[in-house]
């Protein structure tokens, strides 16, 4: 199949302080969320003057990809402007007509795979005569991928004679990590495709023994969440007797708000009181090597190209104009929080 344009698809953040409000507004339409749970997550924003990393990162490495692909590359978020609704329509205006999506998460599950094609199915339904959107499939397990974290990790670990290596990843409810994947699959997939991935970096760094926890939840505390926190996890580092914590944002390949405050702030905060030391391994968004990424999964579908893959995990995640990878595929209870 022909293609006309490559859609960049990310969660969106504020880009000032006047921002940060109708973005978190946005985030947690519908679900319930307490406003002194918006003021205290606002703070945080507003401690890095109102502005995410996530979008001048994503800008970055769109321009990076631009270099290595013969297709235009558009910008859309989820919760931020450029809205998707607003790029598709503008993408219609080009004369677009099929374009692939690269949506900014590794993994499957709700948050991670489902909810983007819920985003194509609000664009396309806010665009009459919408261009066909093919959704590029998961990519937790590229060589890349893991190549880009596992050099991080070796850098960050650099100034350490003894480390504990920590990955992590946003956490989510138990009943949506259930949930995740196709049923006859037994879910579970996002936590099982995230302690894949850290196998894989932990080998190629040759780290033998450490630790997968969870950062970032958000939702009330009776119900139940992946756990243990990263901030909780310092703390039994620390009882333990371990000196010095790398913590690998295994979950994210870019800077979001939760990568630059729960870790580089409150886990980095929680270690120094204990007298530990602590790295954070960079996220790929600005490695060169994210960008071929990138370009090699657009060229799976353009020439035909086997994917390249390290892990016996399905390939997963490429659908058509917002449809599930298969019936009941990450179809959860009730929506998690973020």
């Amino acid at each position: 199949m022909s293609y006309d344009a490559l859609l960049w698809l990310s969660f969106g953040g504020p880009e000032g302080p006047e921002d940060v409000r109708p973005f978190l507004e946005n985030v947690t339409r519908g679900r319930g969320v307490p406003p002194e749970r918006l003021d205290e997550v606002e703070q945080h924003y507003q401690h890095f003057g109102g502005v995410s990393p996530i979008n001048a990162l994503n800008r970055a490495a769109i321009a990076a990809v631009g270099e290595l692909v013969d297709l235009p590359v558009y910008f859309g978020n989820r919760n931020w402007h450029p809205m998707v609704e607003d790029t598709l329509a503008e993408m219609k205006a080009a004369g677009v007509r099929r374009a692939l999506v690269f949506p900014t998460s590794a993994y499957g599950g709700y948050s991670a795979c489902r909810q983007y094609d819920e985003d194509i199915l609000r664009a396309r339904a806010a665009v009459p005569d919408a261009p066909e959107l093919v959704k590029l499939r998961q990519f937790f397990d590229h060589p890349l991928f893991v190549e880009s974290f596992a050099d991080a990790v070796r850098a960050a670990s650099a100034d350490f004679a003894d480390h504990r290596l920590v990955f992590t990843a946003h956490s989510v409810p138990l009943s949506a990590d259930q949930a995740a994947g196709p049923p006859a699959e037994g879910g579970h997939r996002y936590s099982r495709q995230v302690a894949e991935a850290s196998r894989l970096v932990a080998r190629a760094v040759g780290a033998d023994d450490y630790d997968v926890v969870w950062q970032s939840r958000s939702g009330p505390p009776q119900v139940p969440w992946l756990e243990p926190d990263i901030v909780d996890h310092v703390d039994a580092l620390h009882a333990k007797g371990v000196a010095n914590v790398v913590v690998c944002p295994i979950g994210f390949v870019s800077d979001h708000l939760e990568v630059v405050w729960d870790l580089d702030t409150e886990a980095r905060d929680r270690a120094a009181e204990h007298g530990m030391g602590f790295a954070r391994a960079a996220t790929p968004n600005d490695d060169p090597r994210f960008a071929r990424l990138v370009a090699e999964l657009v060229d799976e579908h353009l020439t035909g190209a086997s994917p390249r893959k390290l892990s016996a995990f399905p390939a997963s995640g490429c659908t058509v104009n917002g449809a599930p990878c298969a019936p009941l595929c990450c179809e959860p209870a009730k929506r998690p929080a973020r």
